[in-house]
């Protein structure tokens, strides 16, 4: 009944890092060759706490380099940034009268990212899940790709699209929509979930807040900054494990074997069959070798896009004139569904 598409954004921050490689663009890149895809650079979702406006616009085209950089190719799908589709705002607005309190009373992320000083937070971050919800069905979008930590506010944006079907479901007939207008987006889980944790500890998720550098490998560092932090990665004592099970009590073995098997499209069992019992001064070589092989030539091409402003925007106009196509036909649906005049 709706037509398959994939919606997935991330949002420009800075320094992306191996994290966001292997945990997201990584599958939007593959994703392309069996979906119609739909790429965003979330600068809305970045405001909800503050970003420096000299900034942004920076952090903004370093995204959309890296997804360019990384394989996506923008011609065939749409890469775009959400504050130039003004419909994400809209029907954000429109879900914030469908949503209920409750709903985003439950959600985990907003009380991790808003810690104890709550009251201080701004509304944007604690609506945020309503605007994920409008970033994915403004395009009536019938898959998104998510870690463990958007799970939740997927679920939410289904309730969301179940709540308006069943609220308007008279105008939606009455207006030639079926029993539906909007899809339950479903989440696109592809293979095991690469979950690359901090080089410094095995305990915490790599991240681009941490103090020391290294902590991460960014995706514009060179060879040679990519060899020295894996060389000085923490380890054990132990060689490694022949067996996965070998890995449980080590988390930073454990996360140097997922880093190499994600990097080379094998498993980790794959990866302890053919390194099991090597010393890590071993292992760390051959992953350096292959991890130079892979993100060197992304870092390389990452600084040569970013230098050119100028062609990052064109690809940007280019996917918000597309993307507002697609948006402006479901809000004029939503607004004649929900009982807004138009002229």
């Amino acid at each position: 009944m709706f037509k398959q598409k994939v919606f997935s954004g991330v949002q420009p921050t800075g320094n992306l890092h191996l994290g966001n490689y292997l945990g997201a663009i990584k599958k939007f890149v593959e994703l392309q060759k069996s979906h119609d895809c739909i790429y965003c650079v979330v600068d809305m979702h970045a405001i909800t706490v503050w970003q420096d406006p000299a900034e942004l616009p920076r952090a903004t085209r370093e995204v959309t380099s890296a997804f360019i950089a990384c394989g996506i190719d923008p011609k065939k799908h749409i890469v775009f940034n959400q504050s130039q589709v003004s419909g994400h705002a809209e029907l954000a607005w429109i879900f914030n009268c469908v949503a209920r309190m409750g709903w985003l009373n439950r959600m985990t992320q907003f009380k991790e990212k808003a810690g104890k000083d709550r009251e201080n937070a701004s509304v944007g971050l604690y609506v945020y899940p309503n605007l994920m919800a409008a970033d994915i069905l403004v395009y009536r979008a019938t898959h998104v790709p998510v870690g463990d930590d958007q799970k939740q506010h997927l679920e939410l944006s289904r309730d969301i699209a179940q709540k308006f079907n069943n609220d308007f479901s008279a105008s939606i007939q009455a207006h030639g929509h079926g029993e539906a207008f909007f899809p339950l987006p479903e989440p696109l889980i592809q293979g095991p979930a690469t979950r690359v944790m901090s080089l410094r500890d095995g305990a915490k998720k790599m991240s681009k807040s941490e103090p020391s550098d290294y902590s991460r490998i960014n995706l514009t560092d060179d060879a040679d900054a990519i060899a020295q932090k894996i060389r000085k990665a923490k380890t054990d004592p132990e060689p490694l494990p022949s067996e996965e099970k070998g890995l449980e009590p080590r988390p930073e073995a454990d996360n140097l074997v997922g880093i190499y098997a994600a990097l080379a499209d094998v498993t980790k069992a794959d990866v302890l069959h053919e390194h099991g019992g090597a010393q890590f001064s071993v292992f760390k070589a051959a992953l350096v070798e292959l991890a130079v092989a892979k993100l060197g030539p992304i870092g390389a091409e990452m600084k040569r896009l970013v230098a050119d402003p100028a062609y990052i925007d064109s690809v940007l106009a280019d996917g918000s004139v597309r993307a507002q196509a697609l948006a402006v036909e479901t809000m004029q649906a939503v607004k004649d569904i929900v009982g807004f005049i138009r002229h």
